[in-house]
């Protein structure tokens, strides 16, 4: 079927004997018309056309924690998929990332005497807070923080009234959520607990709680640890495992640069990206940074052996999240790989050695 192809700055409109259709960009992204490259009709997909774009925005990331804004404030610890308040008004004096998993190792390596850190956990005073890759400690004996009207809201077991915390057997030591039976995260000590970052949102204390849906929330704080690890290790490669201990995905970081474009208005009807569809109608932008992924999932003993030369590669970071969030993870990256024409969802010939690591997907950020 014949059809003509306009390309302007801001639209790409194409005409057909049955009709127009024209997609508005943002006006945030421009387009180069003299850039037009590789035009094809690729049967099951569609027309495909290269162009250099330009995007004059900074996207606002989804912070779960704001470490040199939010020191030294009075904070408050919501429950991200249900609001109810875990911890209220904590204030914070020290916010502090913690090494590396290797730093013990490290030290015995630099250190002439015996190492001073042995057998000794690090845990958070009363007004610390300690970041780690997925996971962020705090601690819990603090005289400032008393249960909610509804009782505790947490399900821990108290040994008084002084919110000390009784130590459960390990397969007991989930932190789950009162109102919506969320895992939030797991109990490290008496009391110290360990949150996970896609579970939590900590705000200063005169702020409202943010309503964020849950896939655009999991999916923003994933890009962004990926994109700090691969930046601050020059690791690509990550094992996304659940507190279980099983590993339910292999993701490959292939690059932190896309952008990811919803069509504005079209004078045919042009159908959204699914895991667009639950973002906020009062947010105007239609544009997002985004990272690209290749991924496989391993639930249910798929890939075994893939997993098994991952787990073994002290290349491969490794990444522990709740199962469930892990599920849903996945979940969001399969719908991701779905919105894709059907030629852009594999990469089958990229890696020989891991042929089956070959869906795409992207991850907002």
């Amino acid at each position: 079927m014949p059809m003509d192809i306009s390309i302007t700055p801001s639209s790409l409109q194409m005409k057909t004997a049955e009709g127009c259709t024209e997609i508005w960009l943002p006006a945030e992204v421009r387009l180069a018309p003299s850039s037009s490259r590789g035009l094809q009709y690729v049967a099951g997909d569609g027309l495909h056309l290269r162009l250099q774009a330009r995007a004059d925005f900074s996207t606002k990331l989804i912070s779960m924690f704001n470490q040199s804004s939010q020191a030294q404030d009075c904070c408050t610890f919501y429950c991200q998929s249900c609001g109810d308040v875990i911890i209220r008004d904590r204030k914070l004096l020290r916010v502090l990332p913690l090494p590396t998993e290797n730093w013990g190792a490290l030290v015995g390596e630099w250190c002439c005497h015996p190492d001073p850190f042995a057998n000794k956990p690090l845990h958070p005073r009363e007004s610390d807070c300690f970041i780690g890759d997925s996971f962020f400690l705090v601690n819990l004996r603090s005289d400032t923080w008393r249960p909610g009207p509804r009782g505790a809201p947490v399900e821990t077991h108290c040994l008084s009234s002084d919110n000390h915390f009784k130590l459960k057997p390990k397969a007991n030591t989930k932190v789950i959520c009162k109102r919506c039976k969320v895992m939030l995260g797991e109990t490290m000590s008496s009391d110290t607990i360990k949150f996970y970052m896609t579970e939590m949102i900590i705000q200063p204390s005169e702020r409202n709680f943010p309503i964020i849906p849950r896939s655009q929330f999991v999916q923003s704080i994933i890009a962004q640890c990926l994109v700090e690890l691969s930046s601050a290790r020059s690791t690509f490669r990550f094992s996304i495992q659940g507190h279980d201990g099983k590993v339910y995905i292999l993701l490959w970081l292939l690059n932190s640069d896309s952008l990811v474009i919803e069509s504005l208005e079209s004078s045919r009807s042009v159908k959204k990206f699914p895991l667009l569809e639950d973002i906020s109608k009062a947010d105007s932008s239609s544009a997002w940074n985004a990272v690209k992924v290749l991924y496989q999932p391993c639930i249910k003993s798929r890939n075994e052996k893939l997993a098994g030369s991952w787990e073994s590669d002290i290349s491969v970071h490794c990444l522990t999240l709740p199962s469930a969030t892990c599920l849903e993870l996945l979940l969001i990256l399969s719908r991701n790989n779905a919105t894709l024409p059907p030629s852009l969802r594999c990469m089958d010939s990229f890696w020989v050695r891991n042929r089956s690591l070959t869906g795409v997907a992207f991850l907002k950020m």
